[in-house]
């Protein structure tokens, strides 16, 4: 196997894992924990400033790995307009959904009313992770199709004339 490949399947573990994390945990504290420990501010608190953790660690790995996989992805997108329409969406959205889920675990009083609305916050930081998720299955069936295309045989009338096709 060639390191490169290994890099590759690494760096991809790293974007999608750290996905798996932050939006299962995003959607468990918005829909489970923060509604049966409503009121129980101490509680409430201490899980933010664990989470806090969780949300910094899965940001960098973001960053890294998507900056990277950016970078290396790019030559073989030249001049494919809907491919960086999406890409650049992608990467906009993300950031906003950076700074929203920071935003959930800061303690600056400038994101205090982040803090305050959290229910409503973590909802537009699902929805933009939707999104994303959305156009990352887009740019990824368009690619698999567009190089399953490229292994396709030339197509023949005459069988005599490629061998592959099946008589």
């Amino acid at each position: 196997m060639e390191p490169m490949f290994l890099v590759s399947v690494l760096l991809r573990w790293m974007h999608i894992g750290a996905a798996v994390v932050l939006i299962g945990g995003l959607t468990t504290l918005r829909f489970v924990v923060t509604p049966v420990l409503a009121g129980r501010t101490q509680e409430l608190e201490a899980i933010r400033l664990r989470w806090k953790k969780f949300v910094h660690a899965g940001i960098g790995l973001f960053i890294l790995s998507g900056g990277i996989n950016y970078w290396t992805a790019m030559p073989s997108h030249k001049g494919d307009g809907l491919y960086h329409a999406l890409i650049g969406t992608k990467i906009l959205l993300a950031f906003a959904a950076f700074f929203f889920a920071s935003a959930l675990v800061g303690r600056s009083s400038g994101t205090r009313k982040f803090r305050d609305q959290a229910a409503k916050w973590s909802g537009v930081v699902l929805l933009l992770g939707a999104l994303i998720i959305a156009m990352s299955g887009v740019l990824k069936v368009r690619d698999n199709q567009k190089l399953s295309k490229l292994a396709a045989p030339p197509a023949a009338t005459n069988p005599a004339e490629n061998p592959t096709v099946a008589e």
